[in-house]
């Protein structure tokens, strides 16, 4: 099985600290979950067609769509010019927001045109320009990722000194990302100088506007004692669980920090209930957050946290961190597929060494020195002794004292892997 390939996030600029992980920007300004757009807003007409009694022949049948012999499709570039004079015609500044990023959309698959790239980014960032100095809030916080993200910049470079001032301006404008990325960039200093203080007052902002990441980073703080704040659990565990309530696929973080918190307990805050830390793990990798995820293979591997060991529980939570591009959870796939388990999992040494190459190119030393081993023996894999070295070295740049040992020219003791057994039946994992 190859391993799928991760998922892409829209932009990519590094905000981060140690207590609160970079999170990828979202450009919309309600924290919602997707499926929650499903929902029919107030005042919103519904539609009178879900009261038609439609059979499903009559549902494939086209043949009253004749377009002709001489018909064919708008090419991309009529599509584009088509939708630039229907936002022209409007005075609607969403509309034409919604175009300026369809722009930017359309330039970032361009990669043997250059000059239509940058045609298309010009025209988008002018828009932008133009609602944001009217005082478009969504316009001024995308232009503000835009910048942050160097996709306007020739070189890729990150601005953020053009980012943070829009991000600002948002903010007043009650948008709740844009005072959560304002907040970021006081806590980090990009584009400003580093201030605790005002990060705090734009992360309290942003909190009003039930944006989860902020409320999750204002407990963070509060339960470690962070961003010049005094160390205070109880209110740190009351932000996390507002952050909880409205969490979504971007902002998970902070239902796993509860579950982390109720594995050790916090006297007389929060008491130690290992099922419910586990149901808290189980709602995080729902929303496809990996370390969940991975914290629950873990407990279905070895029987921790009260969880009784199932292996596919395991490889399926397993699968999902893998599936994030989950360096760890990659390599105890290896470790899974390599002894297999009955009626779960076949044994396959090609797939074994398809995740450990995964996690081993997000350099996560023992995997890099399990790709050596795999390709020094032949597992699942050609030998090619050559190739093996340099993993070892790779792994042995990492820390790993097996890949050392091994460049040293000393025996490093390996055990022989048991088909259907468990995974500390071999020992180079």
């Amino acid at each position: 099985m190859q391993p799928p390939p991760p998922r892409q996030n829209q932009f990519h600029y590094s905000a981060t600290n140690n207590s609160a992980p970079s999170l990828p920007i979202n450009r919309q300004s309600s924290p919602l979950p997707p499926n929650e757009g499903s929902k029919t807003p107030p005042g919103t007409r519904t539609s009178s067609v879900a009261n038609l009694s439609i059979n499903g022949d009559q549902l494939l049948d086209h043949s009253h769509l004749k377009p002709g012999a001489k018909a064919s499709l708008l090419s991309y570039a009529q599509t584009i010019n088509m939708y630039r004079e229907n936002a022209k015609k409007t005075n609607s500044p969403d509309i034409q927001c919604d175009f300026a990023i369809f722009m930017v959309e359309a330039a970032k698959p361009i990669q043997d045109d250059d000059e239509t790239r940058w045609e298309y980014l010009a025209e988008a960032e002018k828009l932008l320009k133009q609602l944001a100095a009217r005082g478009h809030a969504e316009s001024q916080y995308y232009l503000g990722n835009l910048f942050a993200s160097g996709l306007l910049s020739k070189k890729g470079k990150n601005e953020f000194d053009k980012a943070f001032p829009l991000f600002v301006q948002a903010t007043k404008h009650h948008h709740a990302d844009a005072a959560y990325r304002a907040a970021k960039c006081y806590e980090d200093g990009l584009g400003c100088r580093r201030d605790y203080s005002k990060a705090v007052q734009f992360y309290k902002k942003a909190a009003t506007l039930n944006h989860p990441g902020s409320m999750y980073r204002l407990g963070v703080a509060d339960v470690n004692g962070e961003l010049g704040i005094s160390k205070n659990p109880r209110d740190g565990v009351k932000w996390l669980k507002r952050s909880a309530e409205a969490a979504t696929s971007e902002y998970p973080h902070a239902i796993h920090e509860l579950a982390l918190l109720h594995e050790r307990g916090i006297p007389n805050v929060v008491f130690v209930d290992l099922p419910y830390a586990v149901s808290l793990y189980v709602q995080a990798a729902e929303l496809g957050y990996a370390p969940s995820a991975f914290r629950l293979g873990e407990c279905y591997e070895y029987g921790k946290l009260e969880c009784n060991p199932d292996p596919a529980m395991s490889i399926h939570f397993y699968t999902i961190a893998a599936q994030q591009g989950h360096r760890e959870a990659c390599f105890a796939l290896t470790a899974w597929y390599l002894v297999g388990s009955p009626q779960v999992l076949p044994q396959s040494d090609e797939d074994a060494y398809l995740w450990a190459r995964r996690a081993a190119e997000k350099e996560l030393p023992k995997a890099e020195y399990a790709v050596g081993y795999f390709t020094e023996v032949g597992i699942g894999i050609a030998k090619n002794p050559a190739e093996a070295m340099e993993w070892y070295k790779k792994a042995a740049e990492h820390g790993d004292k097996r890949a050392i040992q091994r460049l040293q020219g000393k025996h490093v003791e390996t055990k022989s892997k048991k088909k259907n057994g468990s995974q500390d039946d071999c020992n180079i994992m």
